[in-house]
C-alpha cells in the first residue's frame, strides 16, 4: 500500500465509500435532513413511472429505430444516421439523438427496452439537472418544486418514452442553462465553454432549435455576470467558438465527404446537409415554406399545421400537453423579476429569473408563430424552464409572504392554475369529471389562504401552500398517468387520456400516431386500440391511434397532397391495404413476408426496396436486413433518381420492390415523383409475387 508524504496511510477502501454513501443519501451539509433523501425519492418515483410497461411501445417511431437497427450493425451508418446499414439515406435530421440508442442496441441486441431505457434515462437525468439548477441559488424545496412539475408534465412523460430527438434536445438544454448559471456566479470562462458544448452537442439532435434559447442567454450574461465588459465579451466569443467546434465538426466532415462514397442527405432536396438544417429543418419551419414537406406552408397562418398566434400553446391540441402551469409560471416569472429588481446588477438570483423566463419565452414565441411544420410534441422544450420558474417562483414568494404583494402573487399564481386547470378538464368532460371541481375548489381555497399568508400562523400558511401545490399538480398527473400507461407509436404523438380530442397543431390520436379530433376517413371505421405490441416487436396495425380529421385533410384545413379521394388520403398517412405503411406509421409484416425477404436477400445490399422510410423501416426492423427507403420519410427526397435505381438492380444490390408504397412518392418537391417512376419501371418489368397479401416484385427476374 502507498503512503503519503508524511508516512499516514491513506484511508481505507471501505470506510471511503461508506463516506461517499453517507454523502449521496445525506446531500450538503447545509441542506436540510429530508432534502437529499426527497430528491432521489423524486428521481426513483420519476425512472418507474417512465419505465412502467415501457415495452409496450414496440419500436415506438419505427423511422427512428430503423436508423438505430443500422447504426447497431454498421459504424458508417452510426456515423451518418443513416435508415439502413447499405447507407442509402439518412434521417432527416442530425444523428446524435440516435447514438445512445444505437450504442444500447449494439451492446444489448435490438428490442424496444433497448432502444427506449436511454430515453428514460434522458427524462430522469433533466429532471436531476433541473433540480441542481435552482437548488443552487435558491433552496432544495424550489429543486424539489421544480424537479416535481417536470416530472408530471404530460408531455414530458411522453417524450421521455418515445424515440424521437426531443428527449436529448431538452436534457442538453438544461444542461446549458445549469452552465450559464455556474458562469454568472463567478465568470470563469470553463462554464460558457461547457454550456457552448452543450448547444453544438443540442444542434447535433435537432439542428436549429438548439439556438432558439441563445440570445436571452447570451444578453444575461453580457448584462449580468461579475466581470468587466471586455471580459464578459470575450467569454461569449469563446463559448461561440465551443458551439462551432462542437456542433460544426461533424457537419464539416459530411459537408467535405464526396457525395458519391457517403449516405442521401434525408430531407434535403439537394443531398445538402446545410440546405437541411437553413431549409426543411430550419428557416422553413419558420416561414412555411418547407421544400418536399407535405401540409406546411399557409401565409404565417400555419397552415395544415394549425393557427399560429398567442395562443397556440393553449389551444385544444396543444394545451393539455404542456400548459397546465404555464400561466403560473409567466406569473411567477414577473413577480420573482419584481422582487429582485433593485438587486445589484450581479444578483444571481434574478439572473437566474431571466435566464429561465428568456429561454422560456423565446422558445414560446417561436412555437406560438412558426407557421411550418408543428407538432404537439416539440412543447417539451418548453417543460424544464416553465417548471424552474414554478419552483424558484413560490419559494421566492414564500420567503417574501409577510409582504402582501408577494402573498397576493403566489394566491394569483394559485387561483390562475386552478382556473385553467379546470378549463383544460373541462376540455375532456367525460375523463374524470370530479376532478375539475375538485382541483377548481381546493386551488381558489389554496389562494384565499396564501392570500392572507403573511397574517396566518406558519401551520396554517403551509396548509395552504400544501393545497395549492396539489391543486396545481393534480390535472397533469391525471394526464401523466394514462400517458405512461399506453402504447405509443408511429411519427406523431400524444400524451394525455384517450378521451382528450385533437386539434390544429399536428396529427394526433390519443394512444399513439393518428390523427387530431377521432375523426373518420370517408365513413370508414378508425383502427382498433388497446391492444400494445410485444416488447421489441413492431407494433400491428390495430394498435395505432384512433381518430383522424375527417372529410381527408390535414389538421387546420390544410389539404393532402395528391390526388384521389378521402381512402387515399387516409393511406397516404396512415398506411393501405395488404399491411402497406403510410408517411406516419409503419407496415405490419408478417412472418411469411419476412422470411420471404431473409431467404432472398443473400449477398444484396439491400434485402428490398420500399417508398417512404415509415414502409422500409417496418420491413427493416422485421426482417433484421437493409431496406431501401425511396425518396425518405415523405417520399419526396430525389434519392435514388430512376437511374440510380437501375443501376442498383443491374448490379444485383436489391432483390425486392415492396409494391403498393409508391402512392406516398408523388409528394412536393423537385423528387416527388421518383418513387411513382421507380415504382411504374419496376412494374412493366419484373414479375409480381404476392405473399400474404403484399405485393413483392422480384428484381432479379424479368418479365
Amino acid at each position: 500500500m502507498t503512503t503519503t508524504y508524511d508516512g499516514a496511510r491513506p484511508a481505507p477502501a471501505a470506510p471511503r465509500a461508506a463516506a461517499l454513501t453517507a454523502r449521496l443519501w445525506r446531500g450538503r451539509p447545509g441542506d436540510p435532513r429530508w432534502a437529499r433523501p426527497a430528491l432521489l425519492a423524486l428521481l426513483l418515483v420519476t425512472a418507474l413511472a417512465y419505465l412502467w410497461d415501457l415495452g409496450a411501445s414496440g419500436y415506438a417511431n419505427s423511422f427512428y429505430s430503423a436508423a438505430v437497427q443500422a447504426g447497431s450493425e454498421s459504424w458508417k451508418a452510426f456515423f451518418f444516421g443513416s435508415s439502413d446499414a447499405g447507407n442509402s439515406i439518412t434521417v432527416d435530421k442530425p444523428p446524435a439523438a440516435l447514438w445512445p440508442m444505437a450504442l444500447s442496441v449494439r451492446l444489448f441486441g435490438l428490442g424496444s427496452w433497448q432502444i427506449l431505457v436511454p430515453e428514460v434515462l434522458m427524462g430522469v437525468g433533466t429532471v436531476a439537472v433541473v433540480y441542481a439548477a435552482v437548488r443552487r441559488r435558491f433552496s432544495a424545496a424550489a429543486g424539489l418544486v421544480a424537479g416535481a412539475v417536470l416530472a408530471t408534465t404530460p408531455v414530458a412523460a411522453l417524450m421521455f418514452r418515445f424515440n424521437n430527438p426531443d428527449a436529448l434536445l431538452a436534457l442538453l438544454m438544461a444542461v446549458t442553462v445549469y452552465f450559464v448559471l455556474r458562469a454568472l456566479e463567478d465568470a470563469r470562462t470553463k462554464w460558457l465553454l461547457l454550456a457552448g458544448a452543450a448547444v453544438g452537442l443540442a444542434f447535433l439532435a435537432k439542428t436549429l432549435q438548439a439556438f432558439l434559447i441563445l440570445p436571452p442567454l447570451a444578453v444575461v450574461y453580457a448584462v449580468c455576470a461579475p466581470a468587466p465588459l471586455r471580459r464578459r465579451l470575450g467569454q461569449l466569443a469563446l463559448s461561440g467558438l465551443a458551439v462551432l467546434v462542437t456542433g460544426g465538426w461533424w457537419v464539416a466532415v459530411v459537408e467535405l465527404w464526396p457525395a458519391s462514397s457517403r449516405p442521401y442527405i434525408g430531407g434535403s432536396q439537394d443531398n445538402s446537409f446545410l440546405e437541411l438544417t437553413f431549409g426543411y429543418n430550419g428557416l422553413g419551419r419558420i416561414s412555411g415554406d418547407e421544400t418536399g414537406s407535405v401540409g406546411g406552408g399557409g401565409g404565417g397562418r400555419g397552415g395544415g399545421w394549425g393557427e399560429t398566434g398567442a395562443g397556440r400553446m393553449f389551444n385544444d391540441a396543444v394545451g393539455g400537453q404542456v400548459s397546465w402551469l404555464l400561466p403560473a409560471a409567466l406569473v411567477l416569472l414577473v413577480a420573482g423579476l419584481v422582487v429582485t429588481w433593485r438587486a445589484p446588477r450581479t444578483d444571481t438570483a434574478r439572473s437566474a429569473f431571466l435566464v429561465w423566463g428568456g429561454a422560456l419565452l423565446a422558445t414560446l414565441a417561436v412555437f406560438s408563430f412558426m407557421a411550418g411544420i408543428f407538432h404537439e410534441y416539440y412543447t417539451v422544450a418548453l417543460a424544464p424552464y416553465l417548471a424552474a420558474l414554478v419552483g424558484m417562483g413560490v419559494t421566492v414568494l414564500w420567503e417574501e409572504r409577510s409582504r402582501f404583494a408577494a402573498s397576493a402573487a403566489l394566491a394569483v399564481a394559485s387561483a390562475v392554475s386552478a382556473l385553467w386547470a379546470y378549463e383544460l378538464l373541462a376540455r375532456t368532460p367525460d375523463f374524470l369529471p370530479w376532478l375539475r371541481w375538485a382541483v377548481l375548489v381546493v386551488g381558489l381555497a389554496a389562494a384565499a389562504g396564501l392570500l392572507l399568508a403573511g397574517r396566518l400562523g406558519r401551520r396554517l400558511a403551509l396548509g395552504a401552500a400544501g393545497a395549492a401545490l396539489v391543486a396545481g399538480l393534480a390535472g397533469p398527473v391525471a394526464y401523466t398517468l394514462p400517458t405512461v400507461g399506453t402504447a405509443h407509436t408511429g411519427s406523431i404523438v400524444t400524451a394525455g387520456p384517450a378521451a382528450a380530442r385533437g386539434g390544429p397543431g399536428g396529427m394526433r390520436g390519443g394512444r399513439g400516431g393518428g390523427f387530431p379530433g377521432g375523426g373518420r376517413f370517408g365513413g370508414g371505421q378508425p383502427p382498433q386500440a388497446g391492444q400494445p405490441p410485444q416488447a421489441g416487436q413492431p407494433p400491428q396495425a390495430g394498435q395505432q391511434g384512433q381518430g383522424g380529421p375527417g372529410q381527408g385533410q390535414l389538421p387546420g384545413g390544410g389539404q393532402f397532397p395528391g390526388g384521389g379521394g378521402q381512402g387515399r388520403r387516409a393511406e397516404l398517412f396512415t398506411g393501405g391495404p395488404g399491411g402497406m405503411g403510410g408517411l406516419l406509421n409503419g407496415a405490419t409484416v408478417s412472418s411469411e413476408v419476412s422470411e420471404t425477404l431473409k431467404r432472398g436477400a443473400g449477398s444484396s445490399t439491400w434485402a428490398a426496396a420500399a417508398v417512404g422510410s415509415q414502409n422500409a423501416a417496418s420491413y427493416q426492423l422485421a426482417t433484421g436486413e437493409p431496406v431501401m427507403a425511396i425518396g425518405g420519410f415523405n417520399g419526396s427526397d430525389p434519392s435514388p433518381t430512376l437511374a440510380q435505381f437501375k443501376q442498383y438492380v443491374a448490379q444485383g444490390r436489391v432483390r425486392y420492390f415492396i409494391g403498393g408504397g409508391e402512392r406516398g412518392g408523388n409528394r412536393g418537391g423537385p423528387g416527388g415523383g421518383a418513387g411513382s417512376s421507380i415504382a411504374s419501371w419496376v412494374e412493366s418489368t419484373f414479375r409480381q409475387v404476392t405473399v400474404d397479401g403484399v405485393t413483392l416484385y422480384d428484381l432479379t427476374r424479368e418479365k
